[in-house]
């Protein structure tokens, strides 16, 4: 396949929160598939943003969508600042024109969730909420104000908010703790309503989940890596229904590839879903379907090899 006939081949595309895990995939993803890619975030080769983890920045990013055959241009952006976003999407519109597909992938507040496990609302910190509800909410807030406008000057705009759990399962399920509860259910309304929005422009809008992802702070957290990461199944063995962050970034792939993609337009997706769809496949070669795996485990004990 050369450049030229790549499927994605002369797209623009912003992923927001492209540092690493999910939104990283879904960029080299995007990249692999022949877009330009602009990828944001705030830790950079000088400067470590408060996830406090160096080893992953935007430009090397950037660079991982450029050797996989698309172009990826890293610029360091604070989606809670407007006045950031509004220079970047100023910089996509002077350098393009034109902007085909935003990804809202910005979150970073891993780091808030696990010690607010198990708590009630008045007992975990309230700087510590109201910071999850900034990171995960406000900045696809900001970001889609300041983007869209320049998303809708060509019919065919694509969103996608990326979020943890399927609407299927967030809508009845309380989600670890009321603030990470309502940032992760707040993409997948923010996807229904830009969907509604966009309409009348030809453009889509979409929420997509991962399953259970391994990604660089999932695998640090079990000590392993994405080479050893069956290791982690001695202590866990239900960590056999993760995936790697390819797997979603190859969903996201696949639906801005995709001409008729309208058709989900304001829906919930998972990785999962969409691979039985698409007929993608996770790095490996299996297909994870860890949503199904997680509902099934509600009412018995799934085997994992029968969701892989």
């Amino acid at each position: 396949m050369t450049t030229e006939t790549a499927p994605l081949y002369g797209r623009i595309c912003l992923v927001a929160g492209a540092t690493r895990g999910a939104g990283r995939a879904i960029a080299v993803q995007l990249g692999t598939a022949g877009a330009t890619v602009y990828v944001t975030g705030r830790t950079t080769r000088e400067n470590l943003s408060e996830v406090g983890r160096a080893t992953e920045t935007i430009e090397e990013t950037a660079e991982l969508v450029t050797a996989a055959g698309g172009e990826g241009i890293a610029v360091p952006t604070d989606h809670l600042d407007p006045e950031q976003v509004r220079a970047l999407v100023e910089r996509i519109d002077r350098e393009h024109g034109r902007l085909d597909v935003l990804v809202n992938d910005v979150w970073g507040g891993e780091h808030l969730v696990g010690p607010s496990f198990g708590k009630k609302t008045w007992e975990l910190d309230l700087a510590d909420g109201l910071r999850m509800l900034e990171l995960g909410v406000r900045t696809h807030a900001i970001t889609s104000h300041l983007a869209v406008p320049l998303l809708i000057r060509n019919p065919g705009g694509f969103v996608v908010e990326v979020t943890d759990g399927t609407a299927a399962y967030n809508n009845t399920r309380f989600r670890e703790n009321l603030y990470y509860d309502l940032t992760k259910n707040a993409p997948i309304r923010m996807a229904f309503g830009l969907a509604e929005e966009l309409a009348e422009y030809g453009g889509t809008a979409v929420a997509v989940t991962p399953g259970w992802l391994r990604s660089e702070q999932m695998l640090a957290g079990f000590g392993v890596t994405e080479e050893n990461w069956r290791d982690a199944t001695e202590k866990l063995p239900d960590f056999g229904i993760s995936e790697s962050p390819v797997y979603v970034g190859r969903a996201v792939a696949a639906l801005a590839a995709d001409p008729d993609r309208n058709r989900w337009t304001g829906q919930s997706l998972s990785s999962g879903q969409l691979a039985k769809e698409y007929g993608f496949t996770d790095a490996d070669g299996s297909r994870p379907d860890a949503w199904g795996f997680i509902l099934a485990g509600e009412t018995g004990k799934p085997d994992v090899a029968d969701y892989r």
